[in-house]
């Protein structure tokens, strides 16, 4: 899946509340969106492209807050960011 750009992403994010997806996923996308918002303040606007330096700083700043998390939440958060990193240009 690939989006046109930031906007369209946290339209994906939006859309999962009314999917039915379990627990984990709305937790991880909740969180994952933080930073996504968090480290795209620091790019532009919504209008920006998902580019791979993006993705490399919303990782950066995962990881730096990994130790938040339980064990398991910080798997399902880990295994989510996998997930959608592929949304971003290499």
């Amino acid at each position: 899946m690939k989006f046109e750009n930031l906007a369209a992403l946290y339209q994906y994010f939006d859309d999962l509340v009314t999917q039915d997806v379990d627990a984990d996923v709305l937790f991880a996308s909740s969180y994952v969106r933080g930073f996504v918002s968090l480290a795209a303040s620091e790019y532009g606007d919504e209008s920006q492209q998902l580019t791979a330096c993006l993705a490399k700083n919303i990782g950066e700043k995962i990881e730096s807050a990994r130790t938040e998390l339980s064990p398991q939440d910080r798997e399902v958060i880990q295994l989510y960011w996998a997930d959608i990193k592929g949304f971003f240009s290499h």
